[in-house]
């Protein structure tokens, strides 16, 4: 039988019902630039090297978001990673919320990063990035930025999704 690129419907649903077991970061990933101010919500992120000119990192992106096309028209990119009270900012920029705001940068205030790309003001960390790479695999982007500029809020916990819901990391002493 040929192959038509297409999972298995099970191994699909196996994959992604695996996955939702990764706990990860919650992360606004925002642009601005020539192509326009685009933001989403992401899980998908990495670092990739703290050596070199300049430390790296990666974030993946839906080939269906206009965030993916301004990231690669912008070439700049900022990742916020949230604390655990920004949940409705991640609900907002995923667009898992009836629309509570005119723009959906509404709901948090903003601060303008070295490269141009929106700041979440009080998010717990954030690295604003110049392009690098962009490549499409399957449905996504995979994006590899390099880090120009580095914000910590150094109070707080980060947000963290698994299990298909919010929570915050415990330390061991008080799990």
């Amino acid at each position: 039988m040929p192959d038509s690129g297409l999972l298995a419907p099970s191994l699909r649903e196996n994959f992604l019902a695996g996955m939702s077991a990764a706990a990860c970061t919650v992360n606004i990933v925002t642009t601005d630039g020539v192509a326009g101010r685009f933001g989403v919500t992401v899980s998908a992120m990495a670092s990739v090297s703290a050596d070199g000119d300049r430390p790296t990192l990666l974030t993946c992106i839906n080939e269906r978001s206009a965030s993916a096309e301004g990231i690669l028209r912008n070439g700049v990119f900022c990742l916020n990673i949230l604390r655990a009270d920004q949940s409705l900012i991640s609900d907002n920029f995923g667009g898992r919320v009836s629309p509570q705001f005119a723009d959906k940068f509404d709901c948090a205030e903003w601060v303008e990063s070295p490269s141009g790309s929106p700041r979440i003001a009080d998010c717990l960390v954030a690295f604003d990035c110049r392009l690098i790479s962009g490549e499409k695999i399957g449905t996504h982007y995979v994006f590899i930025g390099a880090v120009n500029h580095v914000f910590t809020s150094r109070t707080g916990q980060p947000l963290i999704y698994a299990n298909r819901s919010y929570g915050v990391p415990l330390p061991f002493s008080q799990a």
